[in-house]
Protein backbone atom coordinates (compact mmCIF):
# COMPACT_ATOMS: atom_id res chain seq x y z
CA UNK A 1 0.00 0.00 0.00
CA UNK A 2 1.20 3.31 -1.10
CA UNK A 3 2.32 5.99 1.55
CA UNK A 4 -0.60 8.35 0.33
CA UNK A 5 -3.37 5.95 0.59
CA UNK A 6 -2.19 4.80 4.20
CA UNK A 7 -2.26 8.71 5.21
CA UNK A 8 -5.76 10.33 2.74
CA UNK A 9 -7.88 6.28 3.75
CA UNK A 10 -7.18 5.19 -0.28
CA UNK A 11 -8.19 1.21 -0.61
CA UNK A 12 -6.92 -1.80 -2.97
CA UNK A 13 -9.91 -3.01 -3.17
CA UNK A 14 -12.56 -1.79 -6.43
CA UNK A 15 -15.36 -0.06 -5.55
CA UNK A 16 -18.77 -1.45 -6.03
CA UNK A 17 -20.02 -0.11 -9.74
CA UNK A 18 -22.86 1.97 -10.00
CA UNK A 19 -25.85 0.79 -11.87
CA UNK A 20 -27.90 2.72 -13.70
CA UNK A 21 -31.58 1.63 -14.62
CA UNK A 22 -32.84 2.50 -18.31
CA UNK A 23 -36.01 1.82 -20.21
CA UNK A 24 -36.05 -1.98 -18.94
CA UNK A 25 -32.15 -2.27 -18.82
CA UNK A 26 -29.35 -2.51 -16.30
CA UNK A 27 -26.32 -0.51 -17.39
CA UNK A 28 -23.29 -1.21 -15.20
CA UNK A 29 -20.22 0.54 -16.16
CA UNK A 30 -16.79 -1.34 -16.01
CA UNK A 31 -13.94 0.70 -17.83
CA UNK A 32 -11.07 -1.25 -18.87
CA UNK A 33 -7.49 -0.19 -17.34
CA UNK A 34 -5.18 0.80 -20.44
CA UNK A 35 -1.93 2.52 -20.71
CA UNK A 36 -3.17 6.03 -22.29
CA UNK A 37 -6.28 5.50 -18.95
CA UNK A 38 -9.46 3.96 -19.22
CA UNK A 39 -11.36 2.37 -22.16
CA UNK A 40 -15.29 2.87 -22.06
CA UNK A 41 -16.94 -0.08 -21.14
CA UNK A 42 -20.21 -1.24 -19.59
CA UNK A 43 -22.21 -4.66 -19.41
CA UNK A 44 -25.62 -4.01 -20.45
CA UNK A 45 -28.54 -6.83 -19.00
CA UNK A 46 -32.18 -7.05 -19.18
CA UNK A 47 -34.40 -10.09 -17.92
CA UNK A 48 -36.43 -11.40 -20.68
CA UNK A 49 -38.58 -14.55 -20.40
CA UNK A 50 -37.03 -15.32 -16.89
CA UNK A 51 -33.76 -14.96 -17.79
CA UNK A 52 -31.37 -12.53 -17.69
CA UNK A 53 -29.58 -11.36 -21.06
CA UNK A 54 -26.41 -9.98 -20.86
CA UNK A 55 -24.25 -7.54 -23.48
CA UNK A 56 -20.61 -6.56 -23.44
CA UNK A 57 -20.07 -2.71 -24.94
CA UNK A 58 -16.63 -2.55 -25.90
CA UNK A 59 -15.68 1.30 -27.03
CA UNK A 60 -13.21 2.62 -28.86
CA UNK A 61 -12.73 5.98 -26.61
CA UNK A 62 -10.20 6.44 -24.02
CA UNK A 63 -10.86 8.67 -21.34
CA UNK A 64 -7.90 10.05 -18.67
CA UNK A 65 -10.21 8.73 -15.56
CA UNK A 66 -11.81 6.08 -14.37
CA UNK A 67 -14.69 8.24 -13.39
CA UNK A 68 -15.40 9.55 -16.67
CA UNK A 69 -14.90 6.52 -18.57
CA UNK A 70 -17.91 5.11 -16.71
CA UNK A 71 -20.13 8.27 -17.29
CA UNK A 72 -19.48 8.49 -20.61
CA UNK A 73 -19.89 4.33 -20.66
CA UNK A 74 -23.71 4.96 -19.60
CA UNK A 75 -24.29 7.99 -22.23
CA UNK A 76 -23.04 5.66 -24.94
CA UNK A 77 -25.15 2.55 -23.80
CA UNK A 78 -27.99 4.63 -23.39
CA UNK A 79 -27.94 5.55 -27.12
CA UNK A 80 -27.25 1.50 -27.91
CA UNK A 81 -30.61 0.78 -26.24
CA UNK A 82 -32.41 3.35 -27.22
CA UNK A 83 -31.29 2.53 -31.20
CA UNK A 84 -31.36 -0.77 -30.96
CA UNK A 85 -33.86 -2.08 -27.84
CA UNK A 86 -33.77 -5.80 -27.47
CA UNK A 87 -32.02 -6.39 -30.84
CA UNK A 88 -28.95 -6.02 -28.53
CA UNK A 89 -29.27 -9.54 -27.62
Amino acid sequence: MSLFKKLFGGSDSPSEPQVELYEGFRIIPDPIKESGGYRLAARIEKEVEGQVKSHLMVRADVCHSAEEAASAAIFKARSMIDQMGDQIF
